[in-house]
């Protein structure tokens, strides 16, 4: 029987491509690594989206953001560019009716380096000095966009849209966990946040030392299979050895479970 493929994303970005491996005849389990919150107070992030065009662009940092966000947007101004990181999120606008035949839409020019740093090398620097910024996140989220667009004389603002949280460790989710360390698996990790979250679950499964470490050890036996650069880095340096790095978009992820043996 083919490896099972542990898709980790939250819930609300799982199924599509949860359909499109079963659809490979693989078999597939949602493990959601991230819970994606509402904030309990959106007076902030409707007061910042109350007059968009005050902005010549707003940069959403993920699918959450954008759905977060557009709870308070009636329509997409004209004029205002929209900056994102990859081809999730571009899907996210485009069910909220914002396509590039009605908006100015940026992202990497390389679809397979969809991260901030490739997002700032995309965009028109010298249009946007001097101007307002607004950048869409999560709490806690980096600041590397922030700092390069200052760096090139924008105005930007930061905006929280939603909050974000490791599950908990439930009696049912110790056991998924047992049960999935108990066999091989492609896991498609689509966040550090959540990579460590993870470890962190498995250090607290079993309250000695020694179980933790060996917790630990068995899922760094696992295979990885991640879209960015950034979060191969951060699975390597908690240890794994087995990581596929794909590329942004879940073709590049269905493309790599088909090569698997």
């Amino acid at each position: 029987m083919p490896d099972t493929v542990v898709i980790t994303r939250p819930l609300a970005q799982a199924g599509p491509l949860a359909e499109r491996v079963a659809a490979l005849g693989r078999p597939v389990e949602l493990l959601p690594l991230l819970e994606i919150h509402a904030l309990a107070d959106q007076a902030a992030l409707a007061l910042a989206l109350a007059d968009l065009r005050a902005y010549a662009m707003v940069a959403f940092v993920s699918p959450n953001a954008i759905d977060a966000a557009f709870a308070h947007i009636d329509a997409w101004p004209a004029g205002v560019t929209l900056a994102v990181l990859g081809e999730g999120s571009r899907a996210a606008l485009a069910a909220h009716g914002v396509t590039p035949a009605c908006a100015d839409i940026v992202s990497p020019h390389d679809a397979a380096r969809s991260d901030s740093e490739h997002l700032l090398e995309s965009l028109d620097l010298a249009r946007l000095r001097g101007r307002r910024v607004l950048i869409v996140r999560g709490d806690g989220g980096r600041e590397l966009m922030g700092e390069g667009l200052r760096r090139a004389g924008v105005e930007v603002r930061f905006v929280t849209a939603y909050r974000r949280a490791v599950p908990a460790l439930t009696p049912a989710l110790a056991a998924t966990l047992r049960r999935l360390l108990a066999q091989r698996n492609d896991w498609v990790i689509t966040s550090s946040e959540a990579l460590r979250g993870l470890m962190g679950l498995l250090a607290a499964l079993d309250g000695e030392a020694a179980g933790a470490q060996h917790n630990v050890a068995k899922m760094q036996q696992q295979h990885l299979i991640v879209p960015h650069a950034r979060i191969a880095q951060t699975a390597s340096d908690l240890g794994f050895t087995r990581l596929t790095l794909t590329g942004s978009g879940d073709e590049r992820v269905l493309a790599a479970l088909q090569s698997r043996p």
